[in-house]
């Protein structure tokens, strides 16, 4: 008999409107990002980076440029080749309510 799951378990949709569709590395360690709802804004890393508290972190390498151009979009994340992501609800909010996503030293 054939295995019939697919038939019972829907497709995963875009429930949440805070899961990223695209992303777009700009100049200066910031990122364009668009979500589900169409809601879009900037992600500014650029302090966040410089700080010494990513220092021996999976974000400690997103200080190279070429690396932190390589983000891309991974089930709904930003995310980059080499494992660092960013938590999509938390963009999603900031930039909701204030445009943008300044992710400072203290953050």
């Amino acid at each position: 008999e054939a295995d019939s799951t697919l038939e019972v378990a829907p497709p995963m949709a875009q429930a949440v409107p805070w899961r990223v569709t695209s992303v777009e590395p700009l100049p200066a360690f910031r990122l364009r990002v668009c979500f589900a709802d169409g809601t879009q804004g900037e992600v500014e890393l650029g302090e966040f980076l410089a700080s010494t508290r990513v220092n021996d972190t999976v974000f400690e390498s997103l200080r190279d440029p070429a690396l932190f151009a390589g983000a891309s979009v991974a089930q709904g994340a930003v995310q980059w080749p080499n494992g660092a992501d960013l938590a999509p609800d938390a963009m999603y909010d900031a930039i909701r309510s204030q445009g943008r996503w300044v992710i400072s030293a203290e953050s």
